[in-house]
């Protein structure tokens, strides 16, 4: 995976342009309703869906596995977000508890046991009532059922690009546990859902 995203960062560089994906303009919104001062990012990539909160007044910690990407990053954003350089596999890198967690189209790249593990370590990492949004690709793809069958809706589409499809049963399995309140259909270059989680406060357990 680290070698797939340097390589496509090195080809490709700004390869999905400046401006911010809707569900991180969407994710914003939500996140400025509930008051939420600071956030962590995995698979950040160069930053441009973390400048949206920025410009918000959030502060942004991201996670980002490709050295070229980070560079890019820094180049166009400055020094404002702290970036660790690492797999999101390897959380967490930080003792911090974020008021608020978003990962957009990450998720669907991992296995079954490395989604359960970010899910869980995105978890632990969220502040009491803090919450958390994954953007996920939806089983409603034209890319479904496309490539190599790997797993249980699970397919390779071309080298390195092995993505696993959610529907809603799927989300209650993968994120009933840890709070989830909110699946939401959106569709940006692909039929995606945009999930929602709270971390309930100790009181209300």
């Amino acid at each position: 995976m680290t070698e797939f995203w340097e390589e496509n960062f090195i080809e490709k560089q700004e390869m999905w342009g400046f401006e911010p994906s809707y569900s991180a303009v969407l994710t914003k919104d939500f996140f400025i309703n509930k008051a939420i001062k600071n956030i962590l990012i995995p698979g950040i990539g160069y930053g441009r869906n973390a400048q949206v909160f920025k410009n918000s007044g959030i502060d942004v910690t991201g996670i980002e596995v490709s050295k070229t990407a980070i560079e890019m990053a820094k180049k166009h954003y400055g020094s404002s977000m702290n970036i660790y350089h690492g797999s999101v596999s390897d959380m967490p890198f930080d003792n911090t508890q974020y008021d608020g967690i978003f990962c957009y189209a990450l998720i669907h790249l991992l296995d079954s046991k490395d989604r359960e593990k970010l899910v869980q370590d995105c978890y632990h990492q969220l502040s009491e009532g803090g919450y958390m949004v994954f953007t996920v690709i939806s089983k409603e793809a034209p890319t479904y059922g496309k490539g190599t069958r790997i797993g249980q809706d699970r397919y390779e589409l071309h080298q390195g690009a092995k993505i696993y499809f959610y529907d809603k049963e799927s989300i209650h399995r993968e994120f009933d546990k840890v709070g989830l309140f909110e699946i939401t259909e959106i569709s940006e270059n692909q039929p995606f859902y945009l999930i929602k989680c709270q971390k309930a406060s100790v009181s209300a357990q």
